[in-house]
């Protein structure tokens, strides 16, 4: 099933947690969540001209909506992300993008320093 998407249809954003953090600190490397139907010459095309970045390796995988538990006398799934895929994207050597860092947080942090003292 071919299915037209532009870039911004591609990549819905990225995924925030520890592990996704220490990737791209360490090994240069983004956690993205994707769009289902993307693959991975797509996945690796938006990065490039949406970043400006070489793009040595794209990984895919799906993450199913989690399990069911018992809770009373029922079973409910637990809530959170429902079907949805997810891209490891390992950038070239000598290139970086860091999706966390906001410009004039650590500076906002100094100055509070600074005024306690």
């Amino acid at each position: 099933m071919a299915v037209k998407l532009t870039w911004y249809d591609i990549i819905k954003g990225p995924v925030i947690s520890d592990k996704a953090y220490k990737l791209n600190q360490k090994e240069s490397q983004l956690v993205l969540q994707v769009h289902p139907f993307a693959n991975k010459p797509q996945i690796k095309d938006a990065i490039e001209k949406l970043f400006n970045v070489k793009v040595k390796e794209v990984r895919t995988l799906i993450r199913k909506k989690s399990s069911l538990r018992a809770t009373q006398k029922k079973y409910n799934a637990t809530p959170g992300i429902k079907k949805s895929k997810v891209a490891y994207v390992t950038l070239a050597e000598g290139y970086s993008l860091n999706l966390f860092e906001q410009p004039g947080m650590p500076q906002a942090q100094e100055t509070q320093q600074a005024k306690a003292e």
